[in-house]
């Protein structure tokens, strides 16, 4: 397949993105992500400072192909994630909101391709005339925070809006779906559940048999997490969090933010900051802003530590349609041929 303009700007041989999963997207998976031609990205949400130059370090040990971080623009340590990103030379910088004009200036100053991702047409606007460099729009169909509004629609709306690359992220999984996204006027696609079901994912084997054993129906979007629609497989947990009353929620959501609380190092008073920057001007109860925060800890249950009744198990649709968990290098390279394949088969039936 010839190059995009997504290859032209970060390097990499395939027009495919691994997005940046917390607890997910670590340096095993980034680097084999990053070996088979795609882009790598690391979740840098879920880690510390330190850990995160750590991560980075390991990535560079294990390959020298292009590779990214994800961070949380609205993070009250961005600054120090930006220098390291900087100073490591990291290729690509992503964000899961959108980063400021500032943010943006910073990093492309240095060198560094910067692609947010959002979910709104206007959104994808604002960071283009910031001076993004790409965008990844991201579907309903896709896992954790999501839309309304499908990929077939949301992403012809972006690529006639804006000048930049658009990747098209939620619903993608195989070479016929990348092969719809350029015909679509993208320069690839980014995939997120596709790479964590795969033998290169750190995610316990117990967990990928849940998602394995998936239908499409049984994943759904909820507000019961953090209030704000949020796509994942239904648990028991999902169930019982939207069948609770406030009073239990919010003691449950004590319970959870004490424990993240424990694990990153941050203050009460941070915890509570980062959920109410997360609300983007939504009405939340107390439990919800504690839940928003420390929501990381709710995966972590379940992405490391395995305990799928008490953690959140995040999903895009295409969890419904998964049924094998082969390598980065397998994956990639059977989506290429496919995609091959396709194009062939629509040139031929002209």
């Amino acid at each position: 397949m010839t190059p995009t303009a997504l290859t032209r700007l970060t390097g990499v041989r395939h027009p495919i993105v691994q997005t940046g999963m917390g607890w997910v997207a670590g340096p095993r998976l980034v680097s084999a992500v990053a070996e088979a031609g795609a882009l790598g990205v690391l979740g840098s949400a879920t880690m510390t400072v330190d850990g995160l130059r750590e991560a980075v370090r390991e990535v560079r040990s294990r390959t020298s192909e292009p590779f990214g971080v994800n961070l949380r623009a609205d993070a009250a340590d961005a600054g120090d994630r930006v220098r390291i990103i900087v100073e490591e030379g990291v290729r690509v910088a992503s964000f899961a909101l959108a980063p400021s004009r500032e943010l943006i200036a910073e990093l492309k100053a240095a060198g560094v391709v910067v692609i947010p991702s959002v979910g709104a047409r206007r959104h994808a606007e604002k960071v283009a005339a910031w001076g993004a460099d790409a965008v990844v729009v991201q579907g309903g169909e896709g896992g954790g925070h999501t839309g309304e509004v499908a990929s077939t629609v949301l992403l012809p709306q972006v690529v006639d809006a804006v000048d930049i690359p658009v990747v098209a992220a939620g619903g993608f999984f195989d070479g016929r779906g990348l092969v719809a996204a350029l015909a679509y006027g993208a320069a690839g696609i980014a995939m997120g559940t596709r790479f964590l079901l795969t033998s290169d994912s750190t995610v316990p084997d117990a967990v990928k048999a849940r998602y394995l054993a998936a239908t499409v129906r049984d994943v759904t979007v909820t507000r019961a997490v953090d209030g704000l629609p949020h796509r994942m497989l239904r648990t028991d947990l999902v169930t019982a969090l939207e069948d609770s009353g406030r009073a239990r929620a919010l003691l449950h959501a004590v319970r959870r933010a004490a424990g993240f609380r424990k694990l990153s190092g941050l203050t009460w008073r941070q915890l509570v900051r980062d959920g109410l920057a997360m609300r983007h001007g939504k009405e939340l109860s107390w439990s919800q802003v504690l839940l928003a925060a420390n929501t990381p800890m709710l995966l972590r249950s379940a992405m490391v530590e395995g305990r799928t009744d008490l953690g959140v198990m995040a999903s895009g649709q295409v969890a419904g349609v998964i049924d094998d968990l082969p390598s980065c290098a397998e994956l990639v390279d059977r989506i290429m041929k496919e995609a091959e394949e396709t194009r062939d088969r629509l040139t031929a039936s002209r």
